[in-house]
C-alpha cells in the first residue's frame, strides 16, 4: 500500500519538518505563544463548569465530575483540531506538494502529529488537576494510552477523508464545524452518560448503550474517563455481554481509518492539479 512510503528515510525527515515548522508557526506572533495550547480548553472548561456543574448541577451524582469534565473537553478539542486541521492540510501545502515529489500522506499526518502534541500538554494539565482533586493514580491509569491510540487513528482516518474531499469542495469547513458542533454536544462531554439513562424514561439504557455503540469518542471519552478517574463512569463493556457488540466502537474505528487511507489513496494522484 502506499501509505507506506511514509516509513521511507525522505518521508520521515520531511515529517519530522513539518511538525517541527507547523509547531513553531502556530503561535508565533501571540504575546502568550504556546501557552495559548493550555489555556484554550482551560478558559472553555471554566465557563463550562460554571455553567454545567456549579448552576445546572450536571454529574453530581459521579465523583470528581469536574475532572471528567476537563479531561472530556481536551479529548474532544484533540479530535477537533486532528480533523479539522488535518481537512485543510492538503490545500494548505499546494505549492509544496506542486514542486516536491513526496508521500502525500506525509501532510495530513504531520498536522495530526502537531495536534497530538498539543494534547500532550494538555493532557498533563488534567493529571495535574485530577491530583488535585484527590484522584487516586492506579495501574489501570496506564490504559488510557490504547485509549488515546484509538482516538488518534479514528481522528486520522476521518481527517484523510475531509483532505480528500476538501480539494474539491471548500464549503466542507463550514459543514464540518456544523457537524463538530452537533457532535459535541451528542457526545455525553458536559453530561455524564448516567443522565441519558436516567432521564429518558424507560429506554433511557437502550440510548445510552446505543451511544456509545454507535458514536465512537463517546465510548473514547467514557473509557477514558473510566480508567483514568473513577470506575463510577460506565462504559459499554460493562453494559454489553456480547463481545462482538461491546467491540464494535473500536471496529467502527478501524474500518473508517482504512476506508479514509483507501479514499484518500484513489483521490490522491489528481490532488496536484486541483489545488
Amino acid at each position: 500500500m502506499e501509505i507506506a512510503e511514509v516509513f521511507t528515510k525522505k518521508n520521515r525527515l520531511l515529517l519530522r519538518a513539518m511538525v517541527s515548522t507547523d509547531f513553531k508557526l502556530r503561535y508565533q506572533q501571540s504575546v502568550l505563544g504556546h501557552l495559548w495550547s493550555v489555556l484554550k480548553p482551560l478558559l472553555l472548561f471554566s465557563v463550562m463548569y460554571v455553567v454545567f456543574i456549579r448552576f445546572l448541577r450536571f454529574g453530581a451524582d459521579v465523583p470528581h465530575f469536574a475532572v471528567s469534565l476537563l479531561l472530556g473537553t481536551i479529548l474532544w478539542n484533540f479530535f477537533n483540531e486532528t480533523t479539522t486541521g488535518g481537512m485543510m492540510s492538503i490545500v494548505g501545502h499546494g505549492d509544496l506538494l506542486r514542486k516536491i515529489h513526496f508521500s502525500k500522506y506525509v501532510v495530513v499526518i504531520a498536522s495530526s502529529m502537531s495536534a497530538l502534541i498539543n494534547f500532550g500538554f494538555n493532557f498533563v494539565v488534567v493529571v495535574i488537576f485530577a491530583l488535585v482533586n484527590g484522584v487516586r493514580p492506579s495501574w489501570s491509569n496506564l490504559l488510557i494510552f490504547p485509549i488515546v491510540l484509538q482516538l488518534y487513528v479514528l481522528g486520522l482516518g476521518i481527517a484523510f477523508f475531509l483532505a480528500a474531499i476538501y480539494v474539491n469542495l471548500r464549503d466542507l469547513n463550514p459543514i464540518w464545524e456544523v457537524v463538530m458542533q452537533a457532535g459535541f454536544y451528542a457526545t455525553p462531554i458536559i453530561y455524564p452518560i448516567s443522565m441519558i439513562s436516567s432521564r429518558a424514561g424507560a429506554y433511557g439504557p437502550l440510548l445510552a448503550k446505543l451511544d456509545l455503540m454507535l458514536n465512537p469518542m463517546a465510548q473514547i471519552i467514557q473509557d477514558a474517563r473510566h480508567v483514568l478517574i473513577t470506575p463510577a463512569n460506565p462504559t459499554l463493556w460493562q453494559w454489553e455481554s456480547n463481545f462482538f457488540l461491546a467491540c464494535w466502537p473500536v471496529m467502527v474505528t478501524i474500518l473508517i481509518f482504512l476506508g479514509g487511507v483507501w479514499y484518500f489513496t484513489t483521490k490522491s494522484q489528481y490532488f496536484a492539479e486541483l489545488i
